[in-house]
C-alpha cells in the first residue's frame, strides 16, 4: 500500500527543472521519478551538462537545451563547469570579493551572445505541476515569462539570494513579493547557505561559515489557505509532492482533508496514511510520536 494507492492516483506529475545541471545534488523530485509518478522536463543551456543529465535520468527525462529568460538576445557569462556560476547575468566583483573564495568561483572564462526563449514560447510542454529552478539570478525573468506554462503548478522550489552575486540580480525580497502577488505562499527552506566573509576564515577553512546569509532553496506552494481554488487533480498531486519531495506530512494531510470534504476519499484516509507511515523503516522517535499522537479518526472539514 502506498500513498498513491490511498489517493487512487494513476496519472503523471509533470516536473520541470530549469538549470538542471547535475552538480553534487540529488533533487527533491527524484523520489517522484523513482516511484514512476512523474516525468522530468529538464532545461539546461550549458552544453557541458547535457550528457550528465541524460545519464542521471535516462528515459524519465526530456532534455531541452534552451536558455530561458525573456526571449531577448543576451550575453552568457561562462564560469568553470563545476562552479555552478555560469549565468546570463554579469558577476558583481564587489559581492564576489565580500565572500571568501568567490572571486575564484565567479571567474569568467568566456562570454558568448545567445538568444534566450520565453518559457511560454516553448512548444509541446505539458502544464507543469512542480518546478525547480536554479539559474543564477534569472529565476524571476523566467517566472514572469512563463505564467501560462506554470498556471497549474502547485509547488515551486527556487534558489533565492540574500546577497546578490550578480549585477541587476533580483533579491529574495523581490522574488518573494512576485510569488505572493501570484498566489503562492512560502512553505519551507530546503537549504539555507551561509558563507564566511573575507578575509576571516573558520578553522582555516573558508567553506565553514559564521552567520552571513548567502542564498537558499525555498519552496512555495499554491496558497494552502485557499484549497477551494485547487482542482481535484491538483490536490492529489500536492499530497504526493508534499509527501515524497519534502516529507511535509502535515501538508499532505491538509490536502487529504479537502479531498475528504469533497467526498472523494473515505473519512479514515488520514488514519490509514499515518499507519502507512508508521509501518515504514523506523523514522526518528519524535516523528513516530507525532504521527501516532495524531493518528485518530478525523472528521472532514466542511
Amino acid at each position: 500500500m502506498t500513498l498513491q494507492d490511498l489517493l487512487g492516483f494513476t496519472g503523471q506529475i509533470n516536473v520541470m527543472d530549469i538549470g538542471a545541471s547535475c552538480i553534487n545534488e540529488t533533487p527533491a523530485y527524484r523520489k517522484l521519478l523513482d516511484q514512476n509518478l512523474g516525468h522530468l522536463n529538464a532545461f539546461e543551456g550549458d552544453e557541458r551538462q547535457i550528457e550528465k543529465i541524460r545519464a542521471a535520468f535516462g528515459d524519465k527525462a526530456t532534455v531541452f537545451t534552451d536558455f530561458l529568460s525573456d526571449g531577448s538576445e543576451q550575453t552568457l557569462y561562462l564560469a568553470a563547469e563545476a562552479s555552478g556560476m555560469t549565468s546570463l547575468l554579469k558577476p558583481d566583483p564587489t559581492a564576489l570579493k565580500f565572500f571568501n573564495g568567490f572571486e575564484n568561483f565567479g571567474k569568467i572564462h568566456n562570454t558568448m551572445t545567445i538568444r534566450t526563449r520565453r518559457l511560454d514560447d516553448v512548444a509541446g510542454l505539458p502544464a507543469i505541476d512542480m518546478l525547480k529552478m536554479d539559474i543564477q539570478g534569472s529565476e524571476l525573468s523566467v517566472l514572469q515569462n512563463g505564467t501560462r506554462t506554470l498556471k497549474d503548478c502547485v509547488a515551486l522550489q527556487l534558489e533565492v539570494s540574500f546577497i546578490c552575486l550578480y549585477e541587476n540580480q533580483p533579491s529574495f525580497g523581490e522574488v518573494d513579493l512576485w510569488m505572493r502577488q501570484h498566489g503562492f505562499a512560502p512553505h519551507c527552506f530546503l537549504d539555507v547557505k551561509r558563507w564566511s566573509i573575507a578575509p576571516t576564515k573558520r578553522d582555516g577553512d573558508f567553506r565553514k561559515p559564521f552567520n552571513q546569509l548567502l542564498e537558499a532553496d525555498i519552496v512555495y506552494v499554491r496558497n494552502p489557505l485557499e484549497l477551494a481554488a485547487y482542482s481535484d487533480d491538483q490536490l492529489r498531486k500536492l499530497a504526493l509532492i508534499a509527501h515524497y519531495c519534502f516529507a511535509s506530512f502535515d501538508l499532505c494531510v491538509h490536502a487529504l482533508m479537502e479531498l475528504i470534504a469533497r467526498g472523494l476519499l473515505p473519512a479514515d484516509t488520514p488514519q490509514k496514511y499515518f499507519e502507512l507511515q508508521n509501518r515504514k523503516v523506523a523514522p526518528p522517535p519524535a516523528m513516530t510520536a507525532t504521527l501516532q499522537s495524531w493518528s485518530m479518526p478525523l472528521k472532514p472539514i466542511r
